[in-house]
């Protein structure tokens, strides 16, 4: 079982016993065990990337059109500062970069990267248009390879804007600033452009359905002074060959995520014990007022012994997750109306 060093104050437990005092009356508990009662959110990661290729606007599309209450775009910056939606920044594994000999002088080797690829911030926003975007994983459908564009960062949200008037729903944003601390060495920043570009489109103050997300803690404290938007702290699980800690013990403290963001996004394994049982990390964020969105759920990912995709949905819903990123949203709302506490 892995160990949280955090104190649970009377009114996290509280939350985690699912009661809570209003106007000193005890209200019944929610049917959700999330942080605040509501049902957890369905996060479209990277677009419907399980039925198009990701981070295209076919893939945004998609997922509003099946009910995603988010739709999260990976960001990097161009050669000329554009925000693009990639969740690399390198081209290779996405793009039919590889085919186009007018770029084949660009290919050079990263040793941020530790490869040998074409790299978002060596090409213009003209150039990276002419590129098409391709299935990133093998066994899923190539059918759609070779027809959408890289998209914009104005581009998605101008999508996000025109359906949620459509539809009479505000779609929400998720946009994660992909290795800040990197692109700011080239002195290319995120936090001005991406708040200028929610701002306009109608998603620049407190309460609008944004969240900001990322795994450098520093690019959070800066946006903590620019924005009231919600920020999430992104957190991977210790190398399984790190000796500081357990293979599953994660890389930052909750302390600390409660001091920079208003929720933690933590890869799903941190969730559970090596044999499938509550670690305590969903409570013990809870506790300290963080929401909790896990990572990633995949119905052609499955872990090992899970007959579906609903089975693994319904498993982190009972943790009290507050939200999932899924590759696939239609079956994460449909686990979701299939919920039923236990």
């Amino acid at each position: 079982m892995k160990r949280f060093t955090i104190i649970l104050t009377a009114i996290g437990l509280a939350a985690c016993n699912g009661m809570w005092e209003k106007d000193g009356m005890s209200q019944q508990p929610s049917p959700y065990p999330t942080l605040d009662g509501a049902p957890p959110l369905i996060i479209a990661h990277r677009g419907a990337s399980g039925e198009r290729p990701e981070h295209t606007l076919a893939a945004y599309a998609l997922a509003i059109e099946m009910g995603a209450d988010y739709i999260e775009p990976d960001l990097v910056i161009t050669k000329d500062g554009r925000l693009v939606a990639r969740h690399d920044n390198y081209l290779s594994t996405t793009t039919d970069v590889e085919d186009r000999a007018e770029f084949a002088a660009k290919q050079r080797w990263s040793a941020k990267f530790d490869r040998q690829d074409w790299f978002v911030e060596d090409f213009t926003l003209k150039e990276l248009k002419t590129l098409r975007a391709r299935q990133a994983f093998a066994g899923r459908s190539a059918a759609y390879d070779g027809q959408f564009e890289i998209p914009t960062f104005d581009e998605i949200m101008a999508l996000a804007r025109h359906r949620s008037e459509a539809l009479g729903r505000r779609i929400g944003v998720y946009p994660e600033t992909k290795n800040p601390s990197y692109f700011s060495s080239l002195g290319l920043d995120f936090e001005a452009p991406l708040l200028d570009i929610l701002d306009r489109y109608g998603y620049g103050a407190k309460g609008s359905p944004v969240f900001i997300q990322s795994f450098e803690k520093e690019i959070l404290e800066r946006l903590r002074e620019k924005t009231e938007l919600r920020l999430i702290m992104l957190v991977y699980p210790r190398r399984e060959d790190d000796p500081e800690a357990g293979r599953l013990e994660p890389q930052i403290r909750l302390e600390e995520a409660a001091r920079l963001a208003d929720g933690v996004g933590p890869a799903k394994s941190l969730l559970l014990t090596e044999d499938g049982h509550d670690s305590g990390f969903v409570a013990a964020a809870h506790a300290l007022g963080l929401a909790v969105h896990a990572w990633t759920f995949r119905a052609d990912q499955l872990p090992q012994g899970t007959a579906s995709l609903e089975e693994e949905f319904l498993t982190y819903f009972r943790l009290g997750v507050d939200g999932v990123f899924t590759d696939f949203p239609d079956l994460g709302r449909q686990a979701r109306a299939n919920f039923k506490p236990q």
